[in-house]
């Protein structure tokens, strides 16, 4: 975990929130999704690998009471938190590497904008998804945005693995069923085009 830590520290660290490829000023496809997803804004969020995304403003601003952000980078959390302000309160922070992490309880809703597709070999993904389905109950919802099969082949220096919305699925697992899916095109602060895909899963065991 050190390296990817380290890894994703210096990132952080050395380049603005609004300079990553990543960055969005509004979240708006994840927090439609979400809202689609969950009953009310009593349903409780995860956003995991949610760095300095702007996702925890929305949800803090439509109302959204249990939010929880996991990054394995402090930097990024604290940039968040600095960003939010006084909001920052209302918001659970976890530090860690989602494939080496045990959570200690369970969410309604599981958000992952760009961090499955950094997970290149299949024992990444099995921890992820070990780590997944502890943290959710069947019922709950899974959603998860990757590079498409037309994406980047690379980000952040590092290689990705692309996905269509039904080849996710099928990674997920029988306990995963694909209720919604779609495709975006997100044009990164450096004006380039990266197509991501994403895939609406409901647990169903």
């Amino acid at each position: 975990m050190g390296s990817a830590r380290t890894h994703w520290d210096t990132v952080y660290k050395t380049k603005a929130e609004t300079a990553v490829s990543w960055y969005q000023p509004h979240a708006t496809r994840s927090l439609h999704l979400i809202k689609s997803s969950a009953p009310d804004q009593a349903a409780s969020v995860i956003d995991v690998g949610g760095g300095t995304s702007t996702l925890i403003d929305g949800l803090l601003a439509c109302g959204f009471a249990d939010v929880t952000v996991l990054d394995i980078a402090q930097s990024a959390l604290d940039l968040a938190k600095s960003r939010v302000g006084r909001n920052a309160g209302k918001v659970s922070w976890i530090v860690a590497d989602v494939t080496r992490w045990t959570p200690v309880r369970t969410w309604a809703i599981w958000h992952d904008r760009a961090v499955f597709h950094f997970l290149t070999e299949r024992s990444q993904q099995d921890e992820y998804l070990v780590a997944l389905k502890v943290a959710t109950e069947p019922g709950a919802t899974a959603i998860i945005s990757t590079f498409a099969l037309d994406g980047p082949e690379t980000c952040s220096g590092l290689p990705v693995q692309r996905y269509s919305p039904a080849v996710l699925a099928s990674r997920f697992g029988d306990a995963f069923v694909l209720t919604a899916q779609g495709h975006e095109n997100h044009l990164t602060p450096r004006g380039s085009k990266q197509r991501f895909c994403y895939a609406v899963l409901k647990r169903m065991a």
